[in-house]
C-alpha cells in the first residue's frame, strides 16, 4: 500500500505527543500511524465536542452517537476480514497486522464517556483507560515493533500490551494532570468521585480552580495523589521499556524514548506544593521540547540524527 505524504515542518512541535515521536518513522510508516490516529481522534471528539455542550446528554443524542460509533467499528471489521478494503484504516489493520482489541478496547471506553459524566472509582477509571489509553499506546507499540520481510509486514514477537500498558499509564496521568485547566472548563474530568471524596472536594472545586481561584490544599493533594500514581506507573514503564527496546530497530527505540522524556518533561514540571496547575505553567515551550529532543537525538543519533517524516 502506498500512501501520498503532505509537507511536514520539523520545527513544528505544537502537535501531540504520540505524533512527534513517529514523525521521525519512514513516511509508509507514519502515515498509517495519522490514519489510525486520526481515527481514533475523529471518535473521540465526537464524544467530548457533544459533553462540552450539554451534560448530561440527551438520550437520543446518545443513542444516535452510540449507533454511529458502533457502525463504525461493525464496517472496519467487515472491511478487515474482505479481501478488498475500501478503508484507509482497514488496509492499514490488514498491511501491518495490527491486533483488532484495542479497537474493541477504545470503543468500549467511548461508550462509557458517552453514557456517564465521571468515574465512581479509581478502579472503574482504570478499566477506562485500557481503551482510552491503554488501546492507542498498544497500536503505536505495534507498529513500532512490526518488521518487514520478503514485502510483508511480520507481527512484533513480544508482549504489546505488556509493553504498553505502563507507559500509557504514566503518560495519561501525566495528561490529566496537565490538561486539568482546559478540560474542565470544557466540563471533562478524570479524577474518580471516590478519590474527590477522599480529598474533600466536589467537582464545583475544581472548575473554580480551573476558572482561576487559588489552588487549595485540598486540590494540592488530590494532585499528590495523582502524582503518585504517575510515579508508580512511571517505573514500571522504565523496566517494560528496557525489556522491549532491544527487540526494535533504532529508529523505533528512540521514538519510544521520545514519547518517555516528554511526558516525562511535563511531569517534572509538576509541583503540587507550591505550583500552578495552568495549561501554561505545566505545557513545556517549544524551546523547551526542542531542547529535550536534540538530548535524546545525541543519545540514539550521535552523527547526524534521525530524519523526520
Amino acid at each position: 500500500m502506498k500512501i501520498k505524504s503532505d509537507e511536514r515542518s520539523p520545527a513544528d512541535l505544537d502537535r501531540p505527543i504520540l505524533d512527534i515521536a513517529a514523525r521521525f518513522w519512514e513516511k509508509e510508516r507514519y502515515e498509517a500511524f495519522k490514519i489510525c490516529y486520526g481515527a481514533m481522534r475523529w471518535a473521540d471528539d465526537i464524544v467530548d465536542q457533544e459533553k462540552a455542550l450539554s451534560v448530561p446528554l440527551p438520550d437520543s443524542k446518545i443513542a444516535h452517537i452510540e449507533r454511529e460509533l458502533r457502525r463504525w467499528l461493525e464496517n472496519l471489521l467487515e472491511e478487515q476480514k474482505s479481501h478488498l478494503s475500501r478503508n484507509n484504516l482497514a488496509e492499514v489493520i490488514k498491511e501491518y497486522h495490527l491486533p483488532f482489541k484495542p479497537w474493541e478496547e477504545f470503543l468500549k471506553s467511548m461508550l462509557y464517556d458517552l453514557r456517564h459524566d465521571g468515574y465512581r472509582s479509581l478502579l472503574t477509571f482504570l478499566r477506562y483507560c485500557r481503551g482510552a489509553a491503554v488501546a492507542p499506546a498498544v497500536i503505536f507499540m505495534h507498529l513500532c515493533g512490526v518488521t518487514r520481510e520478503k514485502g510483508q509486514f511480520r507481527p512484533p514477537l513480544f508482549d504489546i500490551e505488556q509493553a504498553a500498558r505502563p507507559l500509557a499509564l504514566f503518560s495519561y496521568f501525566v495528561h490529566i494532570i496537565r490538561d486539568f485547566q482546559k478540560d474542565h472548563l470544557n466540563r471533562l474530568n478524570y479524577f474518580p468521585e471516590r478519590i474527590l471524596q477522599l480529598h474533600d472536594l466536589s467537582r464545583e472545586d475544581l472548575r473554580l480552580i480551573a476558572e482561576g481561584a487559588p489552588a487549595t490544599p485540598a486540590f494540592r493533594r488530590l494532585v499528590a495523589n495523582y502524582v503518585t500514581l504517575a510515579e508508580y506507573h512511571r517505573r514500571k514503564a522504565v523496566v517494560a521499556l528496557r525489556d522491549v527496546i532491544p527487540s526494535l530497530h533504532r529508529e523505533y527505540q528512540f521514538s519510544l524514548e521520545v514519547i518517555y522524556q516528554l511526558y516525562l518533561q511535563i511531569f517534572e514540571k509538576i509541583n503540587p506544593r507550591e505550583g500552578e496547575f495552568t495549561s501554561a505553567a505545566l505545557n513545556p515551550t517549544p524551546e523547551e521540547i526542542k531542547s529535550r529532543l536534540g538530548i535524546i537525538m545525541k543519545s540514539y543519533f550521535p552523527e547526524t540524527g534521525p530524519e523526520p517524516a
